[in-house]
Parts: C-alpha cells; sequence; structure tokens
C-alpha cells in the first residue's frame, strides 16, 4: 500500500512539473517593435517583410472605405502596386495604447497616426502571440470625424453607400 501511494505521489509530481503553462508574459515593447516595424515595411515597400507581420493569410485588413475589408490573401495583391512603385504608405504612430488578456497571448492596440494622404487617422487591432512571435490577426484603419462634423457626412456617406 506504502509503495501504490509513493508511486501516486510520484506520477502526481511529475505531472504537475511537466504541465505547460499556457500564458506569455505581457510585453509591450515587443508588440510596440512589430507595429513599428510593420508601418516601416509598408513605407520602405518591403512586401514581404510587411506580410510577415500577419498572423496568417486569413488575418483581416479593413481600409478606410467601406469596400475595404480583406483577408490577406485578397489584400496582397490590392496592395502589390503599390509596393512596386517603391513607397506603399506611411503611417506614424504619434500615441498607441496596448491591452492584453489574460493569459498575455492577445494583445489589443488603437494607436493615433499621422499619415500624408488621409490626415489625422486611427489604427485598432489585434495581435496573437504565436511560436512566432507576436502576429497581426486584425486590423482596422480609420479616419476619425470629429462629432461636430459628422451631420455633415452622414447624408455624403448615405449617397455613396446606397447607390
Amino acid at each position: 500500500m506504502k509503495t501504490q501511494l509513493l508511486g501516486f505521489l510520484i506520477i502526481c509530481c511529475v505531472a504537475c512539473n511537466t504541465q505547460k503553462t499556457d500564458t506569455y508574459t505581457p510585453d509591450k515593447a515587443a508588440v510596440d517593435k512589430v507595429l513599428d516595424d510593420w508601418h516601416n515595411a509598408a513605407a520602405e515597400a518591403d512586401f514581404e517583410r510587411y506580410f510577415n507581420h500577419f498572423e496568417n493569410d486569413s488575418s483581416i485588413f479593413m481600409g478606410t472605405d467601406a469596400t475595404e475589408r480583406w483577408t490577406v490573401a485578397e489584400f496582397k495583391p490590392w496592395s502589390k502596386p503599390y509596393f512596386d512603385r517603391g513607397k506603399a504608405w506611411s503611417f506614424t504612430p504619434e500615441e498607441r495604447y496596448i491591452y492584453f488578456s489574460d493569459n498575455g497571448k492577445i494583445a489589443w492596440f488603437d494607436e493615433a497616426l499621422a499619415t500624408p494622404n488621409l490626415g489625422p487617422s486611427r489604427g485598432t487591432g489585434v495581435l496573437t502571440y504565436t511560436p512566432n512571435g507576436w502576429k497581426i490577426s486584425h486590423y482596422n484603419l480609420t479616419v476619425p470625424i470629429p462629432n461636430e462634423l459628422i451631420g455633415t457626412f452622414i447624408p455624403q456617406i448615405d449617397s455613396v453607400l446606397n447607390k
């Protein structure tokens, strides 16, 4: 009986010590580095580097136009001509907030961006911690419209979307 109890305790101890933890210590600097490099890859027209920051071809990129919702597989051919001309787009983060899931493996962010063609913009997204580091799962680019101005834009947006 003592031998069986001792064997059971050894198995329990080994099992407890070999269980992998499903958590990751959140690191804002690592997420910042990924997002900054991703923006730099677009500014430098580095197609491969830019798209290597996405989790996979099913990741989502949403642009400012209501029709711009792509999987990465769809976004690559659309964006390729911009990269081929030597400069895709330039987004300069001015402010960024990062939040983590309880297990530290999902990061949500929002960032205020300066852009030469869109003016003040906002990017929001989700990154997932993978065996290959942080990867972008979802990104949404918007042009924030101040509440005081939205009334003037609603009829224009409505007329375009409801043609």
